[in-house]
């Protein structure tokens, strides 16, 4: 075995080994159903925000964001601005009064505020939609990561992150998740900011740095040849990675994971310091990976660059130390996005899809929920397995134009309007999911991008999103006579902050 490989392999190990164990020690912790699903609504804000940004920095972000930036320019910087800037409007409109509505899940809040069970199936659908195809790029990049470290089959990858997430999601639930997401976190930030430090003093040390940059001026300008064409995918890119993160079935029921919405709101704002540090450092290995791994991107490997820059710039064991310390890294970003989704998969499917089945088996909370967890890992990782090119960056930017389409005028909506109703939910989020949707089978099908029907397709958000919100606000007011009895009060549950004692007046 080569000296890069056993490097790799290594890393790997430590990784997987230290989540089991974060996760092991965390289960003395978890005891009851709340427990399994949302910590008991107990943990404080500077612990849920390192396991926010644990969870929430993907494969794509670890990745995806480098490899994009290689290969498109500075266009992609959009990618990790709108994934924190989207933070910024959960913190304003959505984060405090989510909390406050008591809800376990999205699905929960739909029906709360809706009195509606068909709202609340639909919703448990796109929830476990939207999971799975965020899991997918997870799953791909750990082949990915594996190949590039140690050489391994595309499969196992995706089969090792399957087989861990399981034992610490069933094991633990959400309790034992946040001990091991917050470590994730200093770990990612970790393995990408000590190699970048690294690699920026060797090009700076190479004499006249200025020397050494692309022969491509133009990477650096955004819409450089995109024409009018480009100029809408990036439109359509900011309101999807501004709007889907607050339809994020993985990033949501962290907010219910707080004791209360003040709480909440604090925790958005360390989210954001967190994101806004670890965002400054994958475009420094896309800029740099313009100077020294252009092949990359020329072979259709981009994905790739994170792992393979180090090597490529500190010959001999500094560069596979290095490369060891980002491929842990990496590993650690899909081991700790893949348990948040889980988990937010498996409790709706736990407490809505599957049901009947679980209760004729007369199976507990914890039980339905660990069975819950297996579906919710077995079908994405079975579709990985038969689709192994799936790209990173691009799956996940399909997740978010999803949830921006969904759940983002779901929740805005069913938050600050009083008039939305069941009928206008449900046309809303059959017009927008089913829009969004067809970018996402257009994609994983077929992927071109040639004239403007092919264009709208591959970035749907800029006309999926006005389209849900249109078609919920327009048959909401056709439908006026259902809006719940309960809307009012409800409304104000959500806006009046729990040191107020309403029971009393």
């Amino acid at each position: 075995m080569s000296t890069e490989s056993v490097t790799g392999l290594v890393a790997v190990v430590l990784v997987t080994v230290a989540t089991l164990l974060i996760g092991t020690w965390g289960l003395r912790f978890s005891r009851t159903t709340s427990d399994f699903f949302v910590a008991s609504r107990s943990v404080r804000p500077a612990l849920n925000a390192s396991a926010i940004g644990g969870e929430y920095l993907s494969a794509a972000s670890f990745l995806g964001v480098a490899g994009l930036v290689l290969t498109f320019g500075a266009d992609m910087l959009w990618y990790p601005i709108g994934w924190t800037a989207g933070y910024l409007l959960l913190l304003v409109l959505v984060a405090a009064p989510l909390r406050r509505s008591g809800a376990y899940t999205l699905p929960d809040f739909a029906e709360a505020r809706l009195g509606s069970r068909q709202v609340r199936t639909l919703c448990s659908v796109m929830v476990v939609a939207i999971g799975w195809l965020y899991l997918l790029p997870q799953f791909h990049g750990a082949g990915l990561t594996l190949r590039a470290a140690i050489g391994a089959p595309i499969w196992l990858g995706p089969v090792i992150v399957g087989l861990v997430v399981l034992a610490n999601v069933t094991s633990g639930g959400m309790r034992s998740i946040t001990f091991v997401q917050a470590f994730q976190y200093w770990l990612k930030l970790t393995a990408l900011l000590l190699p970048a430090a690294v690699l920026l003093v060797v090009w700076a040390g190479e004499g006249s740095p200025g020397s050494r940059m692309p022969a491509d001026a133009d990477w650096s300008v955004p819409l450089a040849s995109g024409g009018t064409e480009g100029l809408y995918l990036t439109y359509s890119l900011i309101v999807a990675t501004f709007l889907g993160t607050m339809g994020l079935p993985h990033v949501v029921v962290r907010f219910y994971t707080n004791p209360d919405g003040r709480a909440a709101r604090r925790t958005t704002l360390v989210v954001l310091a967190l994101l806004g540090v670890f965002y400054l450092l994958p475009p420094v290995y896309g800029a740099l990976g313009r100077i020294y791994a252009t092949e990359l991107a020329a072979s259709g490997r981009s994905d790739v660059l994170v792992l393979e820059l180090p090597r490529l710039m500190v010959p001999g064991v500094g560069g596979e130390l290095l490369a060891g310390l980002v491929t842990a890294g990496a590993f650690a970003a899909f081991l700790s996005t893949s348990s948040g989704l889980v988990i937010a998969v498996a409790g709706v499917l736990s407490q809505d899809l599957t049901p009947r089945l679980l209760r004729a088996r007369r199976l507990s909370g914890v039980a339905a929920f660990r069975v819950g967890a297996v579906i919710a890992v077995a079908v994405p990782l079975a579709v990985a397995l038969a689709l192994p090119s799936v790209g990173v960056a691009r799956a996940v930017g399909l997740a978010f134009a999803v949830a921006a389409s969904t759940f983002c005028p779901l929740l805005l909506l069913g938050i600050w309007w009083r008039g939305l109703t069941d009928v206008g939910a449900v046309a809303g989020l059959l017009a927008g999911g089913l829009g969004s949707g067809a970018g996402v089978l257009w994609t994983l099908v077929d992927g071109s991008s040639d004239g403007w029907p092919g264009v709208l397709l591959e970035q749907p958000a800029a006309w999926s999103v006005p389209l849900a919100f249109i078609t919920m606000v327009l048959v909401s007011r056709a439908t006026s006579s259902r809006v719940p009895v309960h809307a009012r009060r409800f409304m104000v549950r959500l806006h009046t902050p729990e040191a107020l004692d309403l029971d009393r007046g």
